[in-house]
């Protein structure tokens, strides 16, 4: 019985091996292709941190959200559109702008800052971007003939400014007593609650600030237009630190750029009906 077993068995495994099928192997499927690297994420601006004085309408001030805004920020962010750079605001008291720009608190200033002699010993100034001249308000009717017609009236100024640097020049030997402030609009709230007799202050900055509003209703301007040199400079700049050459002759250019693509003129229109680039 073993060996007929054996025999059948044998028999059994030479069919199995004639007529069963050959195993392939499965096909492999073809490698996936590496994942595509994510497209690189683009380069963040460098930034310009830029000191303001949002107090100063309509060239630097907020709007009711407490975004910065007016002419002199539409301007910094063209400027900053043109050398690539993103602005960042950092906002500062008038009379710290210069010791701020020093200790390296921010890039520059673009707050309607005077170009003058005096600040040229401390800081570096692009060319100007504007210029517009001061002027004498107090009430309406007040006679004006010279700084003495305002003897014993009480004149509320800008700290650091170049309208504080005239009132102490000329109206305050003229027995005006001169009283300055840490912020543009604190002087016309003084104005209003009756501390203050009048203001010198930019003619632009006060007309849009005060004269315009129902608080600076029964003021209005005396006397000339204020624009001597030795006060109040050769137009408004962007300040520096002393020695940033690169980013001065960037901006130089940039500067050229606005005022020869129609940018500069788009800017203004929105707040002026004037030149006020000036000559």
């Amino acid at each position: 019985m073993k060996t007929l077993f054996l025999s059948l068995s044998l028999i059994g495994a030479a069919a199995l091996v004639g007529c069963g099928k050959t195993e392939t192997p499965a096909p492999q499927a073809a490698p996936a292709a590496p994942a595509a690297a994510p497209a690189p994420a683009p380069a963040e601006m460098p930034e310009l941190k830029v000191a303001i004085d949002p107090t100063y309408e309509p060239f630097t001030f907020k709007t009711a959200d407490g975004k910065p805004t007016g002419f002199d920020v539409d301007i910094a962010e063209a400027l900053c559109n043109q050398i690539k750079r993103k602005c960042v605001y950092v906002e500062q008291v008038w009379d710290s702008m210069i010791p701020g720009l020093q200790a390296k608190k921010y890039d520059a200033i673009i707050s309607s800052m005077s170009i003058t002699e005096e600040r040229l010993q401390v800081v570096d100034f692009t060319d100007k971007y504007y210029f517009t001249p001061s002027r004498i308000v107090v009430k309406t009717g007040t006679a004006y003939t010279d700084p003495a017609s305002l003897k014993g009236k009480k004149i509320g100024v800008l700290k650091g400014s170049t309208q504080e640097k005239y009132a102490m020049g000329e109206l305050k030997p003229a027995g005006v007593s001169i009283v300055p402030y840490e912020a543009q609009d604190q002087v016309y709230l003084d104005i209003k609650s009756g501390r203050l007799d009048g203001t010198v202050a930019d003619q632009v900055e006060v007309n849009g600030g005060f004269l315009r509003k129902p608080e600076g209703a029964g003021y209005g301007f005396v006397g000339p237009v204020l624009n001597e040199a030795k006060y109040y400079g050769t137009g408004v700049g962007v300040a520096l630190r002393k020695g940033e050459t690169a980013l001065k002759d960037e901006l130089n250019a940039a500067i050229k750029t606005i005022r020869s693509n129609g940018v500069y003129d788009t800017i203004a229109k929105k707040y002026f009906d004037f030149d006020v680039y000036g000559n």
